[in-house]
Formats: structure tokens, sequence, C-alpha cells
């Protein structure tokens, strides 16, 4: 079951594990330009004093920009070295650059403790069958939207812009639960629906089934 931009269904009642299950992955994934950064940057506030969740610092091969996400920086070459010394969970390229989670993430999902991150959608089969509990939360918004956010960012030409806005892709799930979040309209909307579905794999290890999303690339 896909669901909304409200809070998603309840899903406490339903969970069979009991104590001791592991944890919850929730997967962020989204175009760039729908506002995934400033929703985790909100949810990470207001959960800051919960030990049950934990907000992934990513590795990229990419210098640190103050303006940007925050996130650890390497050189290719030594990403190459530390993703053969088994120093990350999952590990994808996008764009030119290449992205790492940390190994210590298995840890924590045995310890129980839900799993916030910012992923591509190329990494979701990877994340399937690494941990347990999967759920994908998918950030939209409007073209409208999402091209006046990019414009706004300055890492691209007005060509280069028009040219991501156009590419159009399925996100294939699988069976994995998703939740959507719009992001186009008050932001304080899409921070509480984003905040909720966070929320809800807190509380129960087991989500409703879902198909496949969309989104852009």
């Amino acid at each position: 079951m896909t669901t909304g931009s409200g809070a998603p269904q309840d899903l406490a009642a339903e969970d069979e594990a009991g104590a001791g299950a592991p944890g919850t992955f929730v997967a962020v994934v989204g175009p760039s330009g729908v506002g995934k950064d400033t929703l985790l940057a909100s949810a990470r506030c207001a959960l800051a004093v919960d030990p049950a969740v934990v907000f992934v610092r990513r590795c990229i091969t990419r210098e640190c920009d103050p303006a940007a996400e925050d996130h650890d920086s390497l050189s290719a070459e030594a990403f190459a070295d530390a993703a053969r010394a088994g120093a990350f969970a999952v590990t994808w390229g996008a764009h030119g650059l290449y992205y790492g989670l940390p190994a210590g993430l298995d840890e924590e999902i045995a310890r129980g403790r839900t799993v916030v991150a910012n992923v591509s959608r190329h990494a979701l089969p990877a994340i399937a069958a690494r941990f347990p509990r999967v759920l994908v939360l998918t950030v939209t918004a409007s073209l409208e939207a999402r091209r006046e956010r990019l414009a706004r960012r300055g890492r691209e030409s007005a060509g280069e812009i028009a040219g991501r806005l156009e590419r159009v892709v399925e996100i294939e799930t699988g069976d994995l639960p998703v939740h959507v979040v719009d992001n186009s309209g008050a932001l304080a909307d899409a921070e509480a629906s984003f905040l909720a579905a966070i929320e809800s794999a807190v509380l129960s290890g087991r989500c409703p089934g879902a198909k496949r999303g969309q989104g852009n690339d």
C-alpha cells in the first residue's frame, strides 16, 4: 500500500515481532529540488532527543559545502579503498559522484533503532537485501517548485536544470512499503507528514506493502 501526504496508518497493532525486533531503515528518496535536505533537517531537529532514531551522515566524493548537506568527504580513490575495506553498508554512484552509508548501521538496526538516510533509488535493491525492515519515504514536488529550488541552489545552469527536470523515471520499489510526501505546498504540511512517517516506523517494525512509486531522476 502506498500512503499519501497525510500521516501513515497506525501500524503498531500489526507488529507481531515483539521486543528485540530489528529496527526499520527509512530510505528517503526523491529527485533533486524536492526538498529532501530541508525535511531531513526539520525531522532531525524534532527527534534530536529520541535515542530510537538515527539520522545517517553520508560519505560522498564531493568537497564539503556549508550551504549543502553536512557529509564526510573522501576522494574517489580513498572512497574505493574504504569500500574494499568494508567501511560501508551500502554504496552507489550518481551524477559522477559516489555515496556511502557507514557499516555501523547494521548494529543500529540490530539494536532496534530506526535509521533514516537520504539515498538514491538505485540503492533500494541493496538496502532491501541488507536490512529486514525498510520503509521508502518518497518526497515529491511540482516542476515549478523544483525549478525554483534548483536555481536558488546555484549548482547548475538553466539548461542543465531544464534537462534534469525533463528526466522522468519510474522508481521500482518491489514489495517495499512506500509513504509519499508532497512538498509542493506549505512546508509545515510536508514536515508534519515526513515526521509522522518516521515516527510510525519507530512505533512499529512492520509497514503496509507497496508495489512501486514514481519520480524524477
